[in-house]
């Protein structure tokens, strides 16, 4: 069945309108203060890609781990997150970028996760088609520098240069290309069962050069989900180019020092 634009979007809006209010309901709660940050990755990079703010978040006293995502199937990825909010001693921040705000989505029921902070990211709701909402939006430029071998995934060297890393310096992006984990191409077929925006704090950091998740789509979920929104002249990798602003962001949702 065929959904126009018009029809989705006021889909969206009345679904948007339920989980903005439990959203504000949750925000209105004291917040407990964290001192664990759990962080996922996305595709066409490793847990190294938020190498920059990790320092600043440990300069504050904060416990930070990076999750290594399979970058395989939904299931196998939210269980490596999982994994990792089990070791954790007790309120913890889950922060996802790009495609890890599946992740985010879906492991932030875990019970010690206190706020979600996407950065530049999917925020779906539950057993929403993200694909199908993204189409709704312009295709990013990055979508046409995908490559697969067999049923790994990639991008293209000027694909990640121009679409994925724009904003840095040319030796720093191609030294993040040369650390990108293709991903399973049965990874993009997942959907989340649970959003837990609807329930937990969250906090949105929008790109607004991004070339790889539409601008507008990322207001558009941020809004949704009624998060703590900022918005960062950058490319999609606001964690290497803006570090400090994220880190802040992240540490904003860890509660007060």
């Amino acid at each position: 069945m065929t959904v126009d634009r018009r029809t989705f979007m006021q889909t969206a809006f009345i679904a948007g309108a339920v989980a903005a209010s439990a959203n504000a309901f949750a925000q209105t709660v004291a917040k407990t203060k964290a001192r664990n940050v759990v962080l996922v990755h996305g595709l066409f990079a490793d847990g190294s890609s938020w190498s920059e703010v990790i320092p600043l978040l440990q300069a504050h006293g904060l416990n930070v781990t990076a999750v290594q995502n399979p970058l395989t199937t939904l299931p196998d990825a939210v269980a490596a997150a999982r994994r990792v909010l089990d070791r954790q001693d007790g309120p913890t921040v889950l922060a996802g970028h790009s495609f890890s705000g599946m992740i985010v989505t879906e492991a932030g029921m875990h019970p010690h996760v206190s706020a979600l902070v996407y950065v530049a990211a999917r925020a779906p709701d539950a057993g929403e088609d993200y694909g199908a909402l993204a189409k709704t939006f312009p295709t990013p430029p990055a979508s046409a520098g995908i490559v697969f071998d067999g049923d790994e995934g990639r991008l293209t060297e000027a694909a990640f240069l121009r679409d994925f890393a724009g904003d840095l310096p040319e030796a720093r992006a191609r030294a993040l290309f040369a650390v990108q984990w293709p991903f399973h191409r049965e990874l993009l077929a997942g959907r989340t069962t649970n959003a837990a925006w609807r329930s937990k704090p969250s906090y949105y950091a929008v790109s607004t050069e991004d070339r790889t998740i539409d601008p507008n789509l990322q207001r558009f979920m941020a809004k949704r989900m009624n998060a703590k929104t900022i918005e960062l002249k950058s490319s999609h990798v606001s964690l290497i180019s803006h570090p400090r602003a994220v880190a802040d962001l992240i540490r904003e949702a860890a509660g007060p020092a």
